[in-house]
């Protein structure tokens, strides 16, 4: 797979990553066993940029990583994240307190059975702590050896600028998809402007894209879609049927829907790197094929106007309250 550089600072990635939380019952059950044959198989397509976080198990996840790098670990990118008030098990809200953050990235190394984390997010933002505080405690931890390059994740444009100004930013991570176009008229210019890559979260619109999503309350009350307004009601009737513009010009290619969907958001710029997350290995090797298709420009005109009003919130009010924006 060709690679892209995120940020100015160095950081080269493969042209679209993985995203593990899936792998860590955030959908449902986990299959371990396929999980680590799903990563091993993507460093084997040239997919060498992983994301995980503390808070995906909690803890599950970045340990699951950890056992299935072990001997191939030279081979990867691993990028994951702090910012979250764990405890018993239990998230409790956000925290970017400088103890809590050097405690943080002390756990992800040693689950990760690793000297250093190449890519560290801070998570959510925390109000109640300076942003100029939190990364200058991160870029304590560059100096140490411990991390390589920085990155936040769901920042507004004040927090970043901000940050940027401390110490460079390498990438933000947010939700962006023909699904999802927040960013667009504020963030992206922004990011391009510092010279901030963007690493997209659901690009497939967490399966509703790809024509795999089913109604919230068919979910289990643990899975993450249960509670998703997209999915809920009218909202998921009139998603579906905007959806069905991604499905023919797929069927039309010979593609699958969520290949067109990933090559819409790859189609973007070079300086944005999709994560899309999976936990088997057939979706991983569709998804990778995804990174040498084209579109045209009718094409991608087409899905932007049927696309261009989603209906409901991308989040509950809960979840929307940690997004800085």
């Amino acid at each position: 797979m060709k690679q892209r550089g995120l940020g100015n600072q160095g950081l080269i990635v493969s042209a679209q990553g993985l995203g593990c939380m899936g792998m860590s019952n955030t959908y449902g059950p986990a299959d371990e066993a396929e999980s680590i044959a799903t990563l091993h198989r993507a460093i084997d397509l040239g997919v060498n940029f992983f994301d995980t976080a503390e808070v995906y198990g909690p803890y599950h996840n970045e340990e699951l990583l950890g056992r299935a790098l072990k001997g191939r670990r030279q081979e990867v990118i691993l990028a994951t994240k702090f910012g979250f008030d764990l405890r018993e098990g239990a998230r409790l809200g956000v925290t970017s307190d400088p103890a809590r953050i050097r405690a943080a990235v002390e756990g992800s190394l040693q689950r990760l059975g690793t000297d250093h984390i190449d890519l560290l997010y801070q998570h959510r933002i925390d109000p109640q702590v300076p942003i100029e505080e939190v990364v200058g405690v991160m870029s304590e931890l560059v100096r140490a050896g411990k991390v390589r390059y920085l990155g936040l994740s769901e920042a507004g444009v004040a927090n970043i600028r901000r940050a940027h100004a401390v110490h460079p930013i390498s990438a933000l991570q947010s939700e962006y998809s023909l699904w999802e176009r927040n960013l667009e008229a504020e963030i992206i210019p922004v990011l391009r402007e510092l010279g901030i890559g963007l690493v997209p979260f659901s690009p497939l619109g967490r399966g509703f894209l790809a024509g795999t999503a089913k109604r919230a309350e068919e979910y289990a009350p643990s899975d993450f879609r249960h509670q998703d307004p997209r999915l809920q009601g009218p909202n998921f009737d009139a998603n579906m049927a905007a959806a069905q513009a991604v499905r023919e010009l797929a069927e039309a290619r010979g593609l699958t829907a969520g290949q067109v969907a990933l090559a819409w958001v790859m189609h973007q710029g070079e300086d944005i790197v999709p994560i899309p997350g999976t936990r088997r290995r057939a979706n991983l090797e569709q998804n990778a094929a995804a990174a040498d298709v084209t579109l045209g420009i009718d094409e991608i005109a087409a899905l932007e106007t049927v696309l261009s009003q989603v209906a409901g919130p991308r989040y509950s009010k809960e979840r929307m309250a940690t997004v800085d924006r």
